[in-house]
């Protein structure tokens, strides 16, 4: 992945995210509150994390327990499957989690090495800040509810994380443009 494609994901990804948040549509707020509990989201985020996470595991080299793999992967995929079955609570927020610090190594991986263009550190920086809010949130999933509550309170900390989101997204996409 090119670092300006790796740039410009996360951009839009923040825009995406922002601009429900500062347009204070009720619709998004409604997704939103229904999310962490939400078996269709479970579905989709935690099927999709489990089977990216199943994929980085069936093609381990030998270095990294590559020999292993074949009971790692059916581990790993029995873990998945009975947490639909036993662990049902929250597991949307776990399964998005998962796909932030999958999706954070080809991000870091394009800017490794890169110093000659410091602009990347803004792409590093919003990574290296997913990565720590997946790390606690995949640890206790009940806390993005209670922020999602806090958010809503009042509206306009909702219409400020938007628009922080959104600028930021601007600015790392018009950063992915310089490299």
């Amino acid at each position: 992945m090119s670092l300006s494609l790796a740039t410009l994901i996360p951009g839009l990804l923040l825009i995406l995210l922002g601009l429900p948040l500062l347009l204070n549509h009720s619709g998004c707020a409604a997704l939103l509150r229904a999310f962490p509990r939400s078996t269709a989201a479970a579905y989709i985020f935690f099927g999709a994390g489990a089977a990216w996470f199943l994929y980085a595991i069936w093609h381990l080299s030998p270095a990294d327990f590559g020999e292993y793999r074949t009971y790692l992967f059916v581990g790993f995929l029995a873990v998945a499957v009975l947490a639909f079955k036993c662990v049902p609570d929250f597991l949307a927020v776990r399964g998005l989690a998962t796909l932030v610090l999958m999706g954070a190594m080809p991000l870091l991986e394009a800017a490794y090495m890169e110093y000659e263009k410091p602009q990347r550190l803004l792409m590093v920086t919003v990574v290296y800040v997913a990565i720590s809010g997946a790390i606690w949130l995949g640890a206790q999933p009940w806390r993005l509810r209670d922020l999602i509550g806090w958010l809503y309170v009042r509206p306009a900390r909702a219409r400020g994380l938007g628009g922080a989101l959104a600028g930021y997204g601007l600015l790392l996409t018009a950063v992915s443009f310089t490299y």
